[in-house]
């Protein structure tokens, strides 16, 4: 259990600080990396909604394969649903119920997208921000797709990251991330790869809602305040 919830967390946090966010001032980053990541958010930022499904891939530093997870991601707006092995994370916006399915317990949160471990996935498919310097990397091709890899380094407080770079590949055609490469500090990598993209599939809003009727009343953690 301890394994999966460090493998949630280190999802949650990377997801954290992708698509609200304003672009950085141009300054000293690679002015070629700036304009890819402008088409990618304004690609992204154009969707009404977006479903995704994606692969999990954890290496050790001598690239043996540690771990292996499938996901599936819907988003609208601010609102996300996030789906992976042993748990159902659920945010409308305002509150986050994580639904733990191994211990059948439900842990109800408020929302805190700007906090330091604020979890929302709904920014998965932009990159960049304040907190990141960016630099192009190389162009790559990986089965039929062509992509432009980004190299991101932490810019705010980045000795306390786990990471050291992530590397987001842009699709040339699409404007759309394939891939995402966390390079870990203790020689590791956790590679995120986007199976599929739907955007703009109709989503209803109780997609963003869980239901704990059902649950028993000590299921239920509630740590918002004030409860």
């Amino acid at each position: 259990m301890k394994k999966q919830t460090t493998t949630i967390l280190s999802f949650l946090l990377l997801v954290s600080s992708f698509i609200f966010a304003q672009a950085p001032a141009t300054g000293d980053q690679d002015p070629k990396a700036k304009a890819i990541l402008d088409e990618l958010s304004k690609t992204t930022k154009s969707y009404k909604t977006i479903t995704a499904e994606y692969e999990l891939v954890l290496l050790n530093k001598d690239k043996k394969q540690t771990d292996k997870q499938a996901g599936k991601i819907q988003v609208k707006g601010n609102k996300f649903k996030l789906e992976i092995p042993g748990n159902t994370i659920v945010c409308d916006g305002k509150t986050v119920w994580t639904h733990n399915k191994d211990a059948q317990e439900v842990t109800i949160k408020n929302f805190e997208p700007n906090s330091e471990e604020g979890l929302n996935p709904s920014n998965i498919f932009t990159m960049y921000e304040t907190g990141y310097k960016y630099k192009y990397d190389k162009e790559e091709k990986i089965g039929a797709n062509t992509y432009n890899v980004i190299n991101l380094y932490p810019a705010v407080k980045p000795e306390k990251k786990k990471f050291s770079i992530i590397k987001l590949y842009v699709d040339k055609i699409k404007k759309q991330v394939g891939q995402i490469k966390m390079m870990m500090k203790d020689g590791g990598t956790q590679a995120y790869e986007i199976k599929s993209l739907t955007p703009n599939a109709p989503l209803a809003d109780n997609v963003f809602v869980f239901d704990t009727k059902s649950f028993k009343p000590d299921q239920i953690v509630d740590e918002r305040d004030g409860k």
